[in-house]
């Protein structure tokens, strides 16, 4: 057990969990930045005796930190909702094989989409992949949810989904601090039955998962992660996460059954609260995940009104959620996000607006280039897409003034998959690598073209135009936007001209960033 401590400091729900992961023994952590949960890796990688990186994507940061756990410590990967999509691969697969050490998965929502292309309810997750779904309602309870989370990982052999949202990450509060635990390393042991899984031995594992499942849904009647919070008998809430904190604070007479291991679902627990009180109502942020499946047990129970699976919820909604009204949002005048002043990217969208092009664009900042004043960026669906949808769109329209963008970090993600791509089925056309040197749109994280750590330790540095010409392009041209404009724009008129396929690289640090590149 961990030292008692009458330590506190005032966190955000990123720092709390970052905290509690050090206090719990955590070894292993690995993570793409991605808002809201950026800053978990950020704190993590203050503490020395975590070993961490920024990986090239989710899908290689999941396997390196489950990899950990096989290996015997104590690890955690970390994401925002759509990077989980990247790491769904190993993620399905790791429910089957188990851990050896504690893994957890902590995932960000980011209701009302504040820094993303969509927004996805990561509960539903756990049911499609079998796994336990763990949601704190506060930094504080982020913080022990963890720690939490890693004997629920060991006990069962199984991954766990840690569920935050952008209100959890960020809001911050009072919170205790203890002292850290080392866990043991377990041993790695050959277990080819386990950890290979090819169809003989996954059969076997998928029954394990079944079995597994009913022992976590016992689980999910006794733990203490579900609390019963006894107040007025005429009005029962059923709610998690921050949905919870919001209806409290408007509501504080009334009965609570507050579910902080949303799945799988305490039935018995559900009933026997719903029973207790007059008027039962579900309060949650996005999906009715928890409606739903309550009113699949026959319980009569109220709900929000589906205009509230909109965005995300605010203190102001309660009244009428309880109420059923509709949700009505106030409309606010909003400063509308630019790119910086003396961002390098303004010298690239203002010749692709001049020349007329159909761009593909990309995540990052240079997504705002689809805003005025240069309103030249065209589409956006997801990370490394700026590469492929060239690709795509040009096969539609062979002739068509079209180019892709793509920022440094975004390429080495997920953009280098789909340049070799063109390159192996002969396409065409422009594609522009942004190089500002940082992972700029979420705050100025290194990545492998850095050549830097996330501790800012020196590393090997990607060179991207040597990557390029290696993934097969026919012209590769690194140039700094901000110097003869003319020659730039010379430049891309004789890259479109050449028929073929070709990478310009232009390339200047972000205003913002602190070192010198």
């Amino acid at each position: 057990m961990a030292k008692k401590s009458t330590k506190k400091a005032f966190l955000s729900g990123n720092e709390a969990l970052a905290y509690g992961a050090w206090e719990a023994g955590l070894k292993v952590a690995c993570a793409y930045p991605g808002t809201p949960s950026t800053e978990i890796l950020e704190n993590l990688s203050q503490f020395r005796e975590i070993d961490t990186q920024w990986s090239v994507n989710e899908k290689v940061a999941y396997e390196v930190a489950f990899a950990a756990s096989v290996g015997g410590v104590r690890s955690l990967f970390a994401c925002k909702h759509v990077g989980l999509n990247v790491a769904m691969d190993p993620l399905m697969t790791s429910c089957y094989t188990g851990v050896n050490a504690g893994f957890v998965v902590v995932v960000c929502d980011d209701p009302g989409m504040h820094s993303s292309q969509n927004e996805q309810d990561t509960r539903w997750v756990g049911i499609y992949a079998k796994m336990p779904v763990l949601e704190p309602a506060s930094p504080a309870e982020a913080k022990s949810f963890v720690a939490e989370a890693f004997r629920i990982s060991e006990r069962f052999d199984t991954p766990v989904i840690l569920r935050m949202t952008t209100r959890i990450s960020h809001s911050k509060e009072d919170v205790a601090l203890g002292e850290r635990t080392e866990i043991p390393a377990k041993p790695l042991e050959i277990d080819i039955r386990k950890y290979v899984m090819v169809p003989g031995n996954a059969r076997i594992r998928h029954e394990i998962v079944e079995k597994r499942l009913t022992k976590l849904k016992t689980f999910s009647e006794k733990t203490r992660l579900n609390t019963v919070e006894a107040g007025s008998k005429s009005l029962g809430f059923i709610a998690s996460s921050v949905a919870y904190s919001y209806v409290k604070e408007k509501y504080p007479q009334a009965s609570y059954l507050k579910l902080g291991f949303t799945y799988p679902f305490c039935d018995e627990k559900i009933r026997a609260f719903a029973k207790s009180v007059r008027q039962c109502v579900v309060v949650e942020e996005l999906d009715p995940f928890l409606e739903e499946h309550i009113k699949t047990l026959g319980i009569k129970c109220k709900a929000k009104h589906p205009s509230f699976r909109l965005g995300e919820l605010l203190p102001d909604f309660m009244e009428a959620i309880v109420e059923g009204r509709a949700r009505k949002v106030k409309p606010m005048k909003n400063r509308p996000p630019r790119m910086c002043s003396g961002c390098p990217h303004w010298t690239t969208f203002s010749i692709l607006k001049k020349m007329g092009f159909f761009v593909a664009g990309d995540i990052g900042c240079y997504t705002l280039g689809a805003l005025p004043p240069t309103s030249a960026l065209h589409s956006c669906v997801c990370m490394g897409a700026g590469v492929t949808f060239n690709e795509g769109l040009r096969r539609a329209h062979p002739e068509g003034k079209i180019v892709g963008v793509i920022g440094d970090s975004t390429f080495v993600h997920s953009g280098i998959t789909g340049l070799v791509n063109a390159a192996y089925n002969k396409a065409r056309g422009v594609i522009f690598i942004l190089d500002n040197r940082t992972t700029a749109m979420t705050g100025g994280q290194n990545h492998p073209a850095t050549g830097l750590t996330i501790r800012d330790e020196p590393t090997k540095e990607l060179d991207l135009k040597k990557l390029c010409e290696a993934c097969g392009a026919d012209y590769v041209d690194q140039i700094d936007p901000t110097g003869n404009l003319k020659e730039y724009e010379q430049l891309v008129a004789d890259r479109i001209a050449a028929d073929a396929l070709s990478v310009i690289i232009s390339r200047h640090p972000c205003k913002l960033i602190k070192r010198n590149m």
